[in-house]
């Protein structure tokens, strides 16, 4: 039988409560509370927990369309002709995603909130990027001792540059994803030159007084 269709208050609220979660676990991570939450969409915590009676559904009901982005670009880029490009655009989408959505990247790399629909994207998720690493490996311009299993490994660390730099350069991350996409390369003539500016020293004090390690 179909769920019974949300009054129009009722869903007005449940929409409120998921730009609320969307908003907070973007900037916090997934740690925001329920009535956090509640807080933040302006509404009573009995009218969140209402509509969603855990966390885990939260989130399940936020990151479930997320996660099958990510799958579709990597799906996607099976129809770039060139493989270094396919790899390059999907490892570009992945990083830019997960660089203005913590709690994204806590869904991706972490399985502390892993519901069985997200679950069954990541499923769609692996394989579709694992092809994408054995074509760019099989066409030589990915070094053969590379996994897909290194790669949630690569986005913590773009992720950390991301927390560090963001109250002076949010888009630092872009000089790093280069200097680590060459690393990835089986060849290179030369380095790929890198996007965007460097930090100034003074930038570097700014940033390293403002960086908190995320702790679970």
């Amino acid at each position: 039988m179909a769920a019974k269709p949300l009054r129009r208050d009722a869903e007005l609220n449940r929409q409120r409560i998921l730009q609320a979660a969307r908003e907070l676990f973007a900037a916090q991570g997934l740690d925001v509370t329920l009535d956090d939450i509640a807080h933040h969409a302006g509404l009573g915590v009995g009218t969140v927990y209402r509509r969603f009676p855990t966390k885990d559904a939260l989130v399940e009901a936020l990151f479930e369309s997320k996660m099958a982005r990510l799958a579709q670009i990597a799906e996607n880029a099976a129809d770039e002709p060139d493989p270094a490009v396919a790899l390059d655009r999907w490892l570009r989408a992945v990083a830019d995603l997960q660089a203005g959505d913590r709690g994204l990247r806590e869904v991706m790399l972490g399985g502390r909130y892993s519901g069985d629909r997200v679950t069954l994207v990541r499923e769609r998720l692996n394989p579709a990027v694992t092809r994408l690493f054995d074509r760019a490996k099989a066409a030589g311009v990915l070094r053969e001792d590379l996994q897909p299993s290194d790669v949630p490994v690569l986005m913590v660390m773009i992720g950390a540059v991301t927390d560090y730099s963001r109250p002076v350069g949010p888009d630092v991350w872009l000089r790093f994803l280069t200097i680590l996409r060459d690393g990835l390369a089986a060849r290179r003539d030369a380095p790929t030159p890198l996007p965007g500016r460097h930090l100034t020293e003074e930038e570097v004090e700014t940033a390293m007084s403002h960086f908190r390690v995320h702790r679970p």
